[in-house]
């Protein structure tokens, strides 16, 4: 069986093979199970595998990769124009088989077993920061059913803790007991906070890409750690890579008209936030320095709201962690007269 091309739709458990010879004919067509996947495989010469880029797709492109077979990942809404009518597995693995083949179809780099344990430690301490802040809305709203409020921020939840002492008679002992609770969890919370930064910290001491992304204004070492586990050769520009995390404006252009509207807020969600945080603090603190960055700043600000500002810093950093990462030196601060 001569198969030059497969389509390989995963699941958890199900996994839906389609293959090709060299002339289009479909050779292949099955059905297989998890456990009978590397098996099927294995018997077959290295051939081109198509798949798309989801849940655990990273993990089967290195196992069949060490099959010697090339395998090719897709972002799934690039697969779909290929589906033809109804929608199954069947379906789906055709599409896949059809899309790996087309000349101008985007590929995702596959992502090594350390890069994605990086971006695990990035998941477990962005969910780790929604779960703390979720329980500071919920005690401050409690406490201030009995008149007891503080300033905004996480760090002044301390000045409530008086408050839950004993001796106050403020508020009753099933709320106090209550809220000392809640106060319990958000303490182990901070802990495991700064356990995960304490690990991405030791990654970018030993990172030399993270370390001149750090050197970028507004990118601190967590979002240099999440930018350097890219792959910048996946990239034709900067343009293209600010593209991809969705800091450009949609386009609904027809019959020559160019219509552009809001930022496209497509590609990776994550690194797009800690990028627009970056750019908040560059557009906050702007008018204290002189850097080329900061003038340019201001003078969109004259003109401009704040938070269009912010995401047109945010798209320029992004352009700049590309330049950074491609040319492989640091960020290089060019004199204001120039």
């Amino acid at each position: 069986m001569q198969v030059s091309t497969v389509g390989l739709d995963i699941a958890k458990n199900v996994f839906q093979v389609h293959g090709v010879d060299d002339h289009g004919r479909t050779v292949l067509r099955r059905k297989v199970s998890r456990g009978q996947l590397l098996k099927l495989f294995t018997g077959l010469e290295p051939c081109l595998i198509g798949m798309e880029a989801c849940a655990t797709a990273h993990h089967w492109a290195r196992e069949l990769g060490a099959l010697g077979h090339e395998v090719r990942l897709m972002p799934p809404a690039y697969v779909k124009a290929y589906v033809k009518r109804n929608k199954n597995d069947a379906a789906d693995a055709e599409a896949i088989c059809e899309a790996v083949t087309r000349p101008t179809m985007r590929f995702v780099p596959v992502k090594s077993a350390e890069a994605q344990s990086v971006l695990m430690l990035h998941r477990a301490r962005h969910l780790l920061v929604r779960q703390r802040t979720a329980q500071a809305s919920a005690m401050r709203a409690h406490l201030a059913e009995y008149g007891i409020v503080a300033a905004r921020g996480i760090s002044r939840l301390r000045d409530l803790l008086p408050a839950l002492d004993a001796g106050a008679r403020i508020i009753p002992e099933l709320a106090r007991q209550t809220l000392l609770l809640v106060a319990q969890l958000i303490e182990a919370l901070t802990i495991q906070i700064r356990k995960i930064d304490t690990e991405l910290l030791r990654w970018h001491r030993i990172n030399p890409v993270s370390q001149r992304l750090e050197t970028i204004p507004g990118i601190g070492f967590i979002t240099a750690m999440a930018a350097s586990v890219r792959d910048a050769r996946a990239f034709r520009s900067g343009r293209q890579f600010a593209a991809w995390l969705g800091l450009v404006p949609r386009q609904n252009s027809s019959g020559g008209k160019d219509r552009l509207g809001g930022i496209s807020k497509m590609g990776d969600r994550y690194l797009r936030h800690l990028l627009v945080i970056g750019a908040t603090a560059v557009v906050r603190y702007t008018r204290r320095k002189t850097t080329t960055i900061s003038l340019w700043a201001n003078r969109l600000l004259e003109r401009k709201p704040a938070r269009l500002v912010t995401v047109a810093v945010a798209n320029k950093m992004a352009r700049i962690v590309w330049a950074v990462m491609a040319r492989q030196e640091n960020y290089r601060t060019v004199p204001v007269a120039a």
